[in-house]
């Protein structure tokens, strides 16, 4: 799993596209966030692995969880579909 970019020598290291291996939670809708967030996480693993476990879940079941990918962004059911459905998604 990626984390942080490396400043060595100052190389551009960011990458282009979406990070599949980045960090990312499961959580469930309304966990009302806050300074435990981190602790509140259902599943941690890499965002296409979450995705993959989302798509598992009965689709009307989705709405309720979301996933937190590094720097806090928030990915909900919709999103969490479309992305399934990238063409560069890792299916394997």
């Amino acid at each position: 799993m990626t984390d942080h970019p490396s400043t060595f020598k100052a190389a551009n290291t960011h990458r282009k596209g979406i990070d599949w291996d980045d960090r990312a939670s499961l959580h469930r809708v309304g966990d009302g966030d806050g300074v435990l967030d981190g602790a509140k996480g259902l599943r941690s693993g890499t965002f296409a692995d979450l995705i993959k476990h989302m798509m598992l879940m009965p689709e009307d079941e989705r709405k309720d969880f979301y996933i937190q990918k590094a720097g806090d962004r928030e990915y909900h059911a919709d999103e969490v579909t479309g992305l399934a459905e990238h063409p560069d998604f890792p299916r394997s």
